[in-house]
């Protein structure tokens, strides 16, 4: 029984291998650009400190945390630049997620977490933005990038049904997406584990299953299926079997 779509459309192979590609970089950039900063970060820890501390260009103590990171700008490069190619692949993917709802919902989730996580960027957690009150964007921008991520990863196993894409692939994103989000829930509690851990499994989360899917793309693209399409139109018996 064969469990995907047919590639009907000329050119679309080359589409999902950039997709693929932008799907793949974004999270390894983000995790090199996290690497070298909190390398440069005396006294970093990963459990203890949140992920952007390491933007933050002030030296000092904040809220229990000793600032000092010697390259924040190249962590704040890691949240735009991951943003950015997320949204591009999101974009580029869109005309061929699947028609109505649940397409809009993955490329409105994708929109917010770039725009959430690029703020986090440009906005950093800094003591002075908490005394002038840029802290509340810092803050959204948060919510957004991991909310937005979440649910964008639990929304694509519905979105990405227009796509040959193993099922096993699909259903990953709402596994991941829910770890995710009850691992941000658990950070607002401040609950068993330090902060920073949660933060992590509620970002890490998004970074897996992206990756994941631009992996998944990036073996679709050269995939056939047996029984070829006619014009724009495919199967209905490999539809109907995506459909359960």
């Amino acid at each position: 029984m064969v469990h995907a779509e047919v590639i009907a459309q000329p050119g679309r192979s080359r589409l999902l291998v950039t997709v693929g590609l932008l799907w793949v970089l974004g999270p390894a950039w983000y995790i090199l650009c996290e690497a070298i900063a909190a390398a440069a970060f005396q006294g970093y820890n990963y459990a203890t400190f949140y992920i952007s501390d390491l933007g933050v260009p002030s030296f000092g103590d904040f809220e229990g945390r000793a600032l000092a990171s010697q390259l924040p700008q190249v962590m704040n490069a890691g949240f735009i630049g991951s943003g950015l190619l997320f949204l591009l692949g999101v974009v580029l993917l869109f005309p061929f997620l699947r028609p109505g709802a649940s397409g809009v919902l993955l490329l409105g989730f994708g929109v917010l977490h770039a725009a959430g996580i690029t703020f986090v960027g440009l906005v950093p957690g800094s003591p002075e933005n908490a005394e002038n009150g840029l802290m509340l964007v810092h803050v959204l921008g948060a919510f957004g990038a991991i909310a937005g991520g979440n649910l964008a990863a639990i929304s694509s196993a519905r979105g990405l049904r227009g796509i040959v894409m193993p099922r096993v692939s699909r259903r990953l994103g709402i596994i991941l997406g829910v770890l995710g989000l009850v691992s941000a829930l658990l950070l607002t509690l401040h609950w068993l584990l330090p902060d920073g851990v949660w933060e992590r499994g509620s970002v890490y989360t998004f970074m897996l299953w992206q990756f994941a899917s631009g992996i998944a793309l990036l073996r679709t693209s050269t995939s056939r299926a047996p029984h070829p399409p006619v014009g724009d139109r495919v199967v209905p018996a490999l539809m109907a079997d995506q459909d359960r």
